[in-house]
């Protein structure tokens, strides 16, 4: 059995028997371990178990929330933050789709699939109540990109000059729905290289430079607009806010100074090549052009199918919507490339409205809680918080040209947020202690 295979049985068994007689927030860990391991499309899979690793740990968060409820909800409850009643009407809309949906089975077969996710996004707010819970899964899903960005490194690039097959289990193996994924986690990164001790600045270092390279060997350039764009948010903040801690400044010099250096160095012709045609839309043979026609087709859909399409709908309907040379040697239809849109075909034009204030509605109580910490002094949980926004930032950016509207790290990242404001804000609210800085 290979050394990977034995950790991650380690780890996984080891998380189990923790969340049951410890503290119950590691089944958490226990399910994001699973899911960024990805262990069935490992190519040390035949060496463990054939178990249902992602079930096994999805019950396991269910089983100690029905036993500890009254206790968890004490910390954490999902009448206080509002995030959590537009996930409900979001899904709702999905199930209701059912009557309208072009490719009826596809659609309810994704749908479940979403109901579940919301399921554990509930199950998880109120595992993760803490600080000490918040930042453990921050740092598991720092080291499951990490591991991600290995795997890149390992397999290299393909004849197309991309990285493929790669990734968790709700990525298909899609280079840039990976890589989507892996950005976020380097602005938490930054935040951990700026506050944390010298150990930590040194592993905030060394998971930074895989990942970037895996972003690099990706070669997606969405990933790379939305790693630029969450991380000049959280510098922006750290250079400009009037609320600063000392040598501020001077490590986000730093910071930009090492971050434009070592892109440089593990940045290749190739890379650099494939950034250049970001503007480039008159060539619609070539993969990531003429997105905004696909978008302005949603528009012509929308037209004959007011009330959406459902999942899959837009890629099933394409071919009446776009011209003939999209689907020249190819026997599927075309995604619409877009997140934003993405919802909008799927389910009709409420969709883009109630995913606005779904995100609205986290950071505006996320805003709350910054208020609410810079007035008790704890700046060390109020640029967490940005770091978080940057994160949820720099995804959405990426997946403007990706269909992730429905992707776990979505709303994983949402969740983060949430979370924040509950341990900083809403449970002070409460009369609960804030957490020390």
């Amino acid at each position: 059995m290979g050394k990977f295979a034995l950790l991650f049985l380690f780890l996984f068994f080891a998380g189990i028997f923790g969340a049951l007689f410890f503290a119950p927030f590691l089944s958490v860990l226990v399910y994001q371990l699973v899911y960024f391991i990805n262990p069935d499309n490992s190519w040390w899979s035949a060496s463990i178990p054939g178990l249902k690793y992602s079930f096994i740990s999805a019950i396991l968060m269910l089983f100690l929330l029905a036993t500890k409820y009254k206790e968890l909800s004490l910390k954490a409850s999902w009448k206080t933050h509002p995030c959590f009643k537009w996930m409900l009407v979001i899904l709702l809309m999905y199930f209701l789709m059912f009557n309208f949906a072009v490719s009826l089975e596809l659609h309810k077969r994704f749908t479940y699939d979403f109901a579940k996710l919301i399921i554990i996004i509930f199950v998880a707010y109120k595992l993760i109540n803490s600080e000490k819970a918040l930042d453990a899964c921050l740092w598991v899903y720092i080291f499951g990109v990490t591991y991600i960005g290995y795997l890149a490194y390992s397999a290299g690039r393909n004849a197309d000059g991309r990285v493929e097959g790669i990734g968790m289990v709700d990525t298909g193996g899609d280079g840039n729905m990976t890589a989507a994924a892996m950005v976020p986690a380097l602005v938490l990164l930054i935040f951990m290289a700026w506050m944390g001790n010298k150990k930590v600045k040194l592993l905030a270092v060394f998971c930074g430079i895989f990942i970037v390279n895996g972003v690099v060997l990706i070669n997606s350039r969405g990933a790379f607009l939305g790693a630029v764009v969450g991380g000049m948010v959280f510098i922006f903040y750290m250079v400009f806010s009037k609320y600063q801690i000392k040598g501020q400044r001077m490590t986000a010099a730093l910071i930009i100074i090492m971050g434009v250096f070592g892109v440089l160095y593990l940045a290749d012709e190739a890379f650099w090549s494939r950034m250049e045609t970001i503007q480039e839309v008159d060539d619609g043979a070539k993969s990531g052009s003429h997105r905004i026609e696909f978008w302005m087709a949603t528009f012509d859909v929308m037209a004959d199918y007011p009330l959406g399409v459902g999942i899959n709908g837009f890629i099933e309907l394409s071919s009446n919507y776009l011209p003939e040379h999209y689907f020249e040697n190819r026997s599927t239809g075309k995604a619409v490339h877009s997140s934003w849109f993405q919802v909008l075909s799927e389910i009709g034009w409420p969709g883009p409205v109630l995913f606005l204030f779904l995100l609205s509605s986290t950071l505006k109580l996320s805003h709350k809680t910054k208020q609410f910490l810079l007035k008790k002094d704890h700046y060390k949980a109020y640029f967490k918080v940005i770091a978080l926004e940057g994160a949820l930032i720099s995804f959405l950016v990426a997946a403007s040209f990706i269909n992730r509207a429905r992707s776990e790290l979505l709303f994983w990242l949402i969740l983060f947020v949430a979370v924040s404001s509950n341990i900083y804000y809403l449970q002070a609210n409460n009369q609960k202690s804030v957490p020390k800085r």
